[in-house]
């Protein structure tokens, strides 16, 4: 076994495909997503055998909020696609040489590493937790596509079922595919105005305008917008991978909330997803179980199941990571 930091990109591509955990976010295009985006670092990690196919893989993204000096109180790695081994103790053997590795060379430049689990991950837990990575829940809801549309629509809760229905009546909910750059910027307008009004901060354009150019082309992204009239007023990022489609970015204008623009957005992802064959949405996280969420409470109306897969945090630095948190809470009370 070989510690790689580049892949073959045939072999890598060939690996995250015939996992049955490979998610697009292990994917070497969505790498280049983050590597053309501003404010993400990502890096890869590999173990390979000798013919150099991969047996385990990691692909953290270094965040960090300010450089210099204070980059080693601020920056963080997350891998949100969790980390992918081949199944068995060679696997296993194989992520635990990578992850010692990883955090030998790391320990020094970072706060603190999270995994975010896409799948159950459980058989992993021992390699996991012997690297001190801690297991922290986490709920996701995923919505059955394989099955008839009409089943589907049964599946959602009666109110949000009724306003779907009374929206493809009326009709005045128009949704297309954001194809140019003109509309890609419409499109993160209305996203960047229910971040804003959420009070919840959101990604700059560069990481949207490289999905654009690195997954659209490829099939792998889809820009979905909802317009009233002339009035942009919901939109929607999915990521279509395998036989699921994995939410990733939403947002919606509330000044339109009576006609249902959100609730008719993920009806006509779900609709389109049967539609071309895929089994599962992935709604993209539905927060912590002990935790009041507003998102999970609207995405909990599609009749999805509920899931906790999870995520696992390794703090690098315990001493610097109480540091940032204090001058985090300080820096709010002061603005």
């Amino acid at each position: 076994m070989n510690l790689v930091r580049h892949l073959d990109e045939s072999l890598w591509r060939d690996f995250v495909k015939r996992n049955p955990h490979g998610n697009i976010f292990h994917t070497p295009e969505m790498f280049q997503v983050f590597a053309n985006a501003e404010g993400y670092w990502p890096n890869l990690w590999a173990v390979v055998d000798d013919n150099n196919y991969p047996l385990a893989l990691f692909v953290p993204l270094t965040i960090t909020l300010m450089g210099g000096l204070l980059k080693k109180f601020t920056a963080r790695a997350v891998a949100y696609g969790s980390v992918l081994c081949t199944s068995g103790a060679e696997g296993q053997d194989a992520l635990n040489i990578l992850l010692r590795t990883y955090k030998q060379e790391t320990d020094e430049k970072i706060l603190f590493t999270e995994l975010r689990n896409l799948t159950n991950l459980g058989n992993l837990h021992p390699v996991l937790s012997e690297n001190g990575f801690t297991y922290e829940e986490h709920l996701n809801y995923l919505v059955e596509l394989n099955q008839p549309i009409s089943q589907v629509l049964q599946n959602i809760g009666k109110r949000t079922r009724k306003k779907i229905r009374k929206g493809l009546k009326d009709g005045l909910v128009k949704i297309n595919e954001v194809t140019d750059r003109v509309e890609l910027n419409v499109w993160y307008e209305v996203l960047k105005k229910t971040y804003s009004y959420a009070q919840v901060p959101l990604a700059g354009y560069s990481l949207f305008e490289a999905a654009f150019d690195h997954l659209y082309p490829q099939n792998m992204a889809e820009f979905f917008l909802a317009w009233i009239n002339d009035s942009p007023v919901a939109c929607s990022l999915e990521l279509p991978y395998k036989n699921t489609i994995y939410g990733w970015y939403g947002g919606t204008n509330r000044e339109y909330s009576e006609y249902y623009p959100n609730e008719m957005l993920i009806w006509h992802v779900l609709e389109r997803g049967v539609r071309h064959g895929y089994k599962v949405y992935d709604f993209g996280g539905a927060g912590k179980p002990d935790e009041k969420y507003g998102v999970r409470d609207f995405k909990a109306k599609f009749g999805g199941q509920l899931v906790c897969y999870g995520r696992y945090t390794y703090v690098h630095s315990p001493t610097r990571l109480k540091v940032s948190k204090l001058a985090y809470k300080l820096l709010r009370w002061v603005l």
